[in-house]
């Protein structure tokens, strides 16, 4: 009995021990680091204000961000979702300026384009068979292009202020944008879908083995071919919040956005070559990034210092993950219960 209880005492200490070098405990530790050493040393981090910008940042990469990290997890990337935010913005603007004035109306357009601007990534990918990483350098280049064919070097910026205000108005009693509670949703909504449901066990599946999971009767094809679908309809709607937060639709929007959600995804664990990966620890890289950039730039950070820091943390989140498996492997080779006689 005594045996049994030091081997239940061992494996619960085991189980502990690799929960704590989670990929994503370390991520959800390093945001809480990165706030109270921010709070403590950086003027302003502390006020209210403060996590309303926080808050800003993170709506549309987190919306961007949430999609792609499935197609991540089957081994493709989406590399044109900045551009497919930046075009979504330029139509937004020229419809309205075209006279559709039904916010609703303008809101489904968007979502209509960016579903099918990810259809055209996904046709490209699943039906003809080329590298996403190729299609989608192209895509990105494409979309761009028209949306300076659409708008031009112009600026689309008279909406009615109770659209652009009401897009980033307050909680009550709070400086967070109400936004953010469609970002929770949509959060909760994609890790249920990943991690309790049959079509999340199939994206994990196809991500290790694509072969293996043709063979087990997943449709390999179609699976991702609704994941472009769905990074590019989340993509319209981020470019749509774009437009209302910045009450300006340039062709230019969200240039470079990429970059940061990509780092973001990889950053929470994600692995570029697919088949691993978790919701939380993307929603804790988006805010943790979000939060050290504002922070260094309250701290007056120059511009490129934020963008090499980026840079180092999107190489730190191909090799972080990949040693901490290798740490955890090696502590449980080290307490590995031997089998009972």
């Amino acid at each position: 009995m005594a045996e049994r209880t030091t081997l239940d005492a061992a494996a619960t200490a085991s189980r502990i021990r690799s929960a704590l070098l989670s990929w994503d405990a370390i991520i959800l530790i390093a945001l809480a680091l990165v706030i109270a050493v921010s709070a403590a040393s950086i003027d302003g981090v502390a006020n209210p204000r403060f996590w309303r910008f926080v808050t800003l940042e993170v709506i549309p990469i987190a919306l961007i961000a949430l999609p792609l990290t499935l197609v991540i997890i089957t081994g493709e990337i989406d590399l044109s979702v900045a551009s497919v935010l930046g075009l979504t913005c330029v139509v937004v603007g020229y419809l309205w300026e075209s006279g559709v004035t039904s916010l609703p109306m303008l809101i489904v357009a968007a979502l209509l384009l960016g579903a099918g601007l990810g259809a055209l990534n996904g046709v490209f990918v699943t039906v003809f068979g080329l590298p996403s990483l190729a299609v989608t350098i192209g895509t990105l280049a494409l979309y761009r292009g028209l949306a300076y064919v659409v708008l031009g070097d112009r600026a689309v910026a008279n909406y009615p202020q109770n659209w652009t205000m009401g897009a980033i108005a307050p909680l009550p009693g709070t400086t967070i944008p109400w936004a953010i509670l469609v970002v929770i949703a949509l959060a909760v909504g994609f890790g249920l879908l990943l991690h309790a449901t049959p079509i999340g066990r199939a994206i994990y599946a196809i991500g290790n083995n694509a072969e293996a999971a043709r063979f087990a009767g997943i449709s390999v094809a179609r699976t991702k071919f609704w994941l472009f679908v769905a990074t590019g309809t989340m993509a319209a709607l981020a470019g749509v919040f774009w437009t209302l937060r910045f009450a300006s639709a340039r062709a230019d929007n969200g240039q470079g956005l990429e970059l940061a959600v990509v780092a973001a995804v990889l950053l929470g664990g994600v692995s570029i070559f697919g088949g691993r990966g978790t919701i939380l620890g993307v929603v804790g890289a988006v805010v943790l990034l979000a939060t050290l950039r504002n922070a260094l730039q309250l701290a007056y950070v120059p511009a490129n210092t934020l963008t090499i820091i980026t840079g180092s943390l999107l190489i730190a989140s191909v090799v972080g993950p990949n040693a901490v498996g290798m740490m955890r492997q090696r502590i449980r080779r080290r307490f590995t219960i031997p089998p009972t006689k």
